[in-house]
C-alpha cells in the first residue's frame, strides 16, 4: 500500500501541543500517521497515543508506519465524534491533548478507486469509512434536484448549484467521477470556467462532506474533545475550507464565552463559566516555504484552545 502523507502545519501543531514523555494524546484523524509519528517521538516510551480514523486502510497503514512505537500507540477504527466512548472503553478518563486534522487525506485523494478526485476516473464513492452504506453514487442518483442543489450550495458554496443539480438529474444514472465531471462542465457556463479552480472542485467537496457528515458532526466532536482534556490540555484543529474554520471558531468562542444572559443584565444569572481559553486569536496559516513544497497545505488553518 502506497500511503504517502505529508503532515500539514506540523511544527506549529507540535509547538502548541507541547508533547513530553509520559503524556497521553489522541490523534482523532490518524490518516497516514505523519502527525502521530512526531507526537510519539516526543512522548515515548512512557506516553500513549490513541489514533482514531474512519478509514480502515488508514489504521492499517499508520500502524505499520508506527510499528517502532507500538508499545505506546493504539489505532482504533472509529469516528472522532465518539472520542469520549472510545477513551472510556480503554479506561482513559482525560488526556493531555487532542489533534483533529479535518477533511480528506492525501491517501484518499491519491487512490483513484476511492472516487474523491475529479482528476481520476473511478466509481462514485467518496466514503471515508468504506464500511458505511451511503456513497456519493447514492446521493447523486437518489437525491431530489432540490436536495442536490442544497448540498452543493451549502457544503460547496457553488454559485451554479441549482443548474448543476438540474443537469445531474437530467443525466442520471451517473456512475463514475468522469461522468459527473462532464455533467458539471456542461452545467457551468464557459465564461465562468475561464481561469480559477476546476469547475467540479466545489461540487466534489460538497458531495464528500455530505457523504461523510463532516460538518454535521463537527460541533459535537469539538465539544466532546474538549470534555476529555485535562485542565491545561490543548485541542488543535486543522481545517481546510471556510465552512470548517467558521464552525471551529464559533464553537471555541461559545466555549470561552458561554454566558447566555442578556447583554444589559447587571449580573450573570445563567452561571455558565468559561470552559476554554482560546490560544490562537487568529488562525495559524502555513508559511510560504511549506506551501511551496506541499500545495495541499495552502488552504490550511490551525486553531488551538486550552481547557480551563
Amino acid at each position: 500500500m502506497n500511503f504517502h502523507h505529508v503532515p500539514v502545519l506540523l511544527q506549529e501543531t507540535l509547538e502548541y501541543l507541547k508533547p513530553v514523555p509520559g503524556e497521553i494524546y489522541v490523534d482523532g484523524t490518524l490518516g497516514g500517521g505523519g502527525h502521530s509519528l512526531e507526537i510519539l517521538k516526543r512522548i515515548y516510551p512512557s506516553g500513549r497515543l490513541i489514533g482514531i480514523d474512519r478509514d480502515p486502510a488508514s489504521i492499517q497503514a499508520a500502524s505499520a508506519r508506527l510499528i517502532e512505537y507500538s508499545n505506546s500507540f493504539l489505532g482504533i477504527h472509529g469516528n472522532y465524534v465518539d472520542i469520549r466512548n472510545i477513551l472510556s472503553e480503554l479506561g482513559i478518563i482525560t488526556v493531555d491533548g487532542v489533534l483533529l486534522d479535518l477533511g480528506v487525506s492525501s491517501y484518499q485523494l491519491d487512490t483513484p478507486n476511492r472516487g474523491f478526485s475529479y482528476h481520476e476516473d473511478a466509481p462514485l464513492d467518496m466514503r471515508m469509512d468504506t464500511t458505511q452504506d451511503l456513497s456519493a453514487y447514492d446521493l447523486v442518483n437518489g437525491s431530489s434536484q432540490v436536495e442536490l442543489s442544497r448540498i452543493i450550495w451549502e457544503y460547496g458554496e457553488e454559485r451554479w448549484s441549482k443548474r448543476i443539480a438540474e443537469f445531474i438529474v437530467k443525466n442520471r444514472p451517473i456512475k463514475t467521477t468522469v461522468q459527473l465531471v462532464e455533467v458539471i462542465k456542461k452545467a457551468v457556463p464557459a465564461a465562468a470556467r475561464r481561469g480559477g479552480h476546476h469547475p467540479a472542485r466545489r461540487t466534489f467537496q460538497a458531495l464528500r462532506i455530505a457523504v461523510n457528515q463532516e460538518l454535521s458532526l463537527l460541533e459535537e466532536a469539538v465539544r466532546n474533545a474538549v470534555e476529555v482534556l485535562k485542565p491545561g490540555g490543548r485541542l488543535c484543529i486543522i481545517s481546510f475550507h471556510s465552512l470548517e474554520d467558521r464552525i471551529v471558531k464559533n464553537i471555541f468562542r461559545s466555549l470561552k464565552e458561554p454566558c447566555t444572559c442578556p447583554p444589559d443584565a447587571p449580573i450573570c444569572i445563567c452561571k455558565k463559566m468559561p470552559v476554554v481559553d482560546i490560544i490562537t486569536r487568529k488562525p495559524v496559516v502555513p508559511k510560504e516555504e511549506e506551501i511551496s513544497t506541499n500545495m495541499r497545505a495552502r488552504s490550511s488553518k490551525l486553531r488551538v484552545c486550552r481547557k480551563r
